[in-house]
């Protein structure tokens, strides 16, 4: 299922009486990955992603989260929890979330906690990779 399809139905299901957020390294990973020629589906420029996320950012419940952290903050990072290089945007968005007392939405059954002070499974939400469903 496209990444645009799965936030839709991500959006439709989740709880966001709390709200959901985005950040500039989120928001730069969706609009490289949709208007990526690779990505199935219509082709979509890059004027045409960023008119699509500004329409998602306009949804109900939505904040964005400045990058106000760094991997090298050792009151929140336990680097000796990152298991590899192939980790560091999921802990920092981890952290990321953490600090702005939110969850992060991930397909990736392998993010860690661990990497992250203070970070427990609350801060995680899992979505399923084939609907969307957490």
């Amino acid at each position: 299922m496209p990444v645009e399809r799965r936030l839709e139905v991500v959006a439709q299901r989740g709880d966001h009486s709390r709200g959901w957020a985005t950040c500039p390294l989120t928001e730069n990973g969706l609009i490289r990955v949709i208007s990526s020629a690779a990505y199935p589906g219509r082709r979509t420029s890059l004027p045409d992603a960023v008119d699509r996320l500004q329409a998602f950012r306009r949804s109900a419940g939505h904040v964005f989260w400045q990058d106000s952290i760094s991997l090298c903050e050792a009151s929140l990072i336990e680097t000796n929890g990152i298991a590899g290089g192939g980790q560091l945007t999921d802990v920092y968005l981890l952290a990321l979330a953490v600090r702005n007392g939110g969850r992060l939405a991930t397909f990736d059954r392998r993010v860690s906690a661990a990497a992250v002070i203070g970070a427990g499974e609350r801060h995680l939400a899992l979505i399923d990779g084939e609907d969307g469903g957490s």
